[in-house]
């Protein structure tokens, strides 16, 4: 009886490394885990260029699944458009991704409407990356590092452009591009 208990034990212990990291809560809801990979995914810019996540290595990346029909994206896509402006740059980006399967001629009209400036196109008319991304809802926007891991998640729409979120994204930059 005791060495089937030690056993257990000794196999429980084990596997402590293999648990996951217990996650924390950012502003608004945005969980942090302990990075995890990513499948590539294909999308193209306005111009019509394929692209996908390997393309943005190197810096960290806030991907916004949207689309025109989905009203908290709607909502919250002028935040993101203040957010990419203040914190936009060579170690930041926010992708924001349609998987509207209008594309262009569905984007473009909101983008204009709501004034969307600091913002690039980001296109999946497939609809394959919401999927392959394991996202249930739109909104669903995935905190990426440098290194193209999946750091953080928020499903739901969010006021990206709050205080405690700028510093909490900036914060994070930082240390990802840190010493």
């Amino acid at each position: 009886m005791r060495t089937a208990r030690l056993a257990l034990l000794l196999v429980l212990w084990a596997l402590v490394p293999a648990l996951p990291a217990q996650a924390q809560e950012g502003p608004q809801n945005l969980v942090i885990e302990a990075p995890k990979p990513l499948p590539e995914i294909s999308f193209q810019d306005a111009a019509g260029k394929p692209l996908g996540l390997s393309d943005f290595r190197g810096k960290v990346v806030l991907l916004n699944l949207w689309a025109t029909w989905c009203l908290p994206c709607r909502a919250e896509m002028p935040t993101l458009d203040r957010l990419q402006a203040q914190l936009g740059g060579p170690g930041f980006e926010v992708v924001a991704l349609s998987i509207d399967r209008g594309g262009r001629t569905a984007v473009d009209p909101f983008f204009r409407q709501v004034g969307i400036a600091h913002l690039a196109r980001y296109l999946d008319t497939s609809g394959r990356a919401a999927g392959r991304l394991g996202a249930l809802g739109l909104p669903t926007t995935l905190l990426i590092d440098p290194q193209g891991r999946e750091v953080g998640r928020l499903v739901g729409p969010a006021e990206w452009d709050r205080a405690d979120m700028i510093a909490f994204l900036r914060q994070f930059t930082t240390r990802q591009s840190g010493p």
